[in-house]
């Protein structure tokens, strides 16, 4: 069998795949990263002791998270919520009245997280935390998030999962519920994301940057200065030798460290005095330089240019994710272990 998937492997064309992610989601431990201890499940007062640890004053909402990441069009759920008692939910992080729940498509995948609580943080509140806990827990399996609610000068939202069946005491890390589907690294809700379960990102490769290092830095030695040849690039590169006191024409391999490494990596806080002529208007400017590569880092997130995205790619090359480090699981999914490997070292001794 053979498939072109980029996110394919022999483990999941052959369907092996799919019984590991069994194996590991009824038998597997999970692992605090931080303390590389077993976790354990919280009780309902280490989650209030957690919640009056935080600054007094902050106004959160405690959530109960009865959907994640499935399909469906959920109207009855949404109603028998309402009969309940419940008046808000969080819906694809927008938040409805019960009166008016959205309609939703029912070929997409979902979020639902069921108001239970708006609070407002504060040290007597002890008794009514316990008691919204239990009711977020036992509508969510176990599950219960606080999220605060942006304030005056704090625009960040901060979400804090608390399980009663697995979490870390000391760093907070939690794992909402351990099933098959966390394993999955081609569905949302177990890939990395920061690599989408790919296990790769694009960098861009100082090799492909001066590709030829016998090239004489004023002639070129930097390719992406190469094309056109800008007397702009060209008198950057005189105030940078200025600064620095060495000969613009010396060649990239006899240039000294530091100088490679500004031109790449940039002068940090370090101002260089530059001298620019553009046809008769001559000025000069103190300032620091940014490097080649932050440059074209810089420019290549914030362009919506097709041409420009595919003319820097030609400068990159890809190597492991350095979140999941090519492992293409998110951080709840290998801190899973049995006898002390994660899925993903188990599949690599194939």
């Amino acid at each position: 069998t053979t498939s072109k998937n980029p996110r394919s492997t022999v483990g999941t064309v052959t369907e092996i795949y799919d019984y590991l992610r069994l194996l590991f989601a009824r038998a597997g431990t999970p692992y605090s990263p931080e303390t590389g201890l077993p976790i354990e499940a919280q009780q309902v007062q280490d989650m209030v002791d957690r919640v009056l640890d935080m600054e007094h004053g902050t106004r959160a909402y405690l959530l109960a998270p009865i959907v994640r990441d499935r399909k469906g069009e959920y109207k009855k759920e949404f109603l028998e919520l309402r009969k309940s008692g419940f008046q808000r939910v969080k819906v694809n992080s927008e938040f409805y009245d019960l009166d008016e729940p959205p309609v939703l498509d029912k070929k997409f995948r979902h979020n639902i997280d069921v108001v239970v609580d708006r609070i407002v943080i504060k040290e007597d509140m002890a008794t009514r935390l316990a008691d919204s806990f239990r009711t977020a827990l036992d509508l969510a399996d176990g599950i219960a998030i606080l999220e605060t609610a942006p304030h005056e000068g704090v625009s960040e939202i901060e979400r804090i999962t608390f399980s009663e069946n697995f979490a870390c005491p000391v760093s907070g890390f939690t794992i909402p519920e351990i099933e098959p589907r966390l394993f999955s690294f081609n569905a949302p809700f177990g890939a990395c994301p920061d690599c989408d379960g790919l296990g790769k990102e694009l960098y861009f490769d100082e090799r492909l940057v001066v590709p030829d290092q016998t090239l004489r830095i004023k002639d070129g030695a930097l390719a992406p200065w190469r094309k056109g040849k800008s007397p702009y690039f060209l008198q950057t590169i005189e105030a940078i030798a200025n600064h620095f006191d060495f000969d613009p024409s010396t060649r990239w391999k006899d240039l000294s460290d530091k100088v490679k490494e500004v031109f790449l990596y940039g002068s940090d806080d370090e101002e260089i005095k530059f001298r620019y002529d553009e046809g008769g208007r001559i000025y000069q400017v103190s300032r620091t330089f940014e490097g080649v590569i932050p440059n074209m880092e810089r420019r290549y997130r914030e362009t919506d240019s097709n041409w420009i995205r595919e003319e820097f790619e030609n400068y990159q090359n890809n190597r492991p994710c350095g979140s999941c480090l090519g492992y293409r699981l998110r951080p709840e999914a290998l801190a899973v272990k049995i006898s002390n490997s994660h899925i993903g070292q188990v599949v690599q001794l194939s």
